[in-house]
């Protein structure tokens, strides 16, 4: 089984698999139509996010034996499924990466982009300790907008809710895709962006939300928000 690597991966795959005894190759080129020979031999391939799974990488897997791919994240964009499902090869991913540490890194990023921690650091650390150009808002009373409520978005939701903020949320239909053309899709971003403090997107990408936030959703949020 060959995986998408690096010295992280490495530790916690090879401890792990102490009580399976898989055959393990870990590699740290990215797979592509030019690397996937490096699969040879192998019944299953453990790519990354970034990894690159068009036909013709999966053509090359399935001429050298593979059966299964095995990513190792939620998102499956990267993974031409009808190519996958024509070759015959099984397609498996985590349907939770993480919840917690991708909710409370965005809940990071926010109060960075807002009170500008990283441009706060540089100055300091450089003996500047004017607040020219530094200067945030509070979080609380302000509107947050959740697109995608899955186990992320609502993990995301309970953590921002401390800050005492206006949450709203974007919930999807059964059995409809997210912003499909009867909701408005982009329109229906801007819409929401026009009344929104803040917007946070926690949905996959598919057809339906590519481009999501798009020219008309950037120009009618509020000034100076994020």
């Amino acid at each position: 089984m060959p995986i998408r690597s690096r010295q992280y991966d490495r530790d916690v795959f090879t401890a792990t698999n102490a009580a399976f005894g898989y055959s393990l190759q870990l590699q740290e080129s990215q797979l592509d139509a030019q690397t996937a020979v490096l699969a040879h031999g192998c019944a299953v391939v453990c790519p990354f996010v970034n990894d690159i799974l068009d036909e013709a990488t999966l053509e090359t897997l399935h001429e050298d034996g593979t059966q299964l791919v095995t990513l190792c994240s939620a998102g499956f964009n990267h993974v031409d499924l009808a190519a996958a499902v024509q070759l015959r090869i099984g397609v498996v991913r985590v349907p939770a990466y993480s919840p917690h540490a991708v909710a409370e890194y965005t809940a990071g990023l926010i109060l960075t982009l807002n009170r500008k921690l990283h441009r706060a650091y540089a100055r300091t650390r450089d003996g500047d300790f004017s607040l020219n150009g530094l200067l945030g808002f509070d979080l609380h009373g302000k509107t947050l907008r959740i697109i995608g409520t899955g186990v992320i978005g609502r993990v995301f939701r309970r953590i921002m809710a401390g800050f005492g903020m206006k949450l709203l949320a974007f919930i999807r239909a059964r059995q409809q895709p997210i912003f499909s053309s009867t909701i408005g899709g982009a329109l229906c971003a801007a819409g929401y962006a026009a009344e929104s403090d803040i917007v946070s997107l926690h949905c996959p990408l598919l057809p339906s939300t590519y481009h999501l936030i798009d020219d008309a959703a950037l120009a009618r949020m509020k000034h100076g928000q994020c």
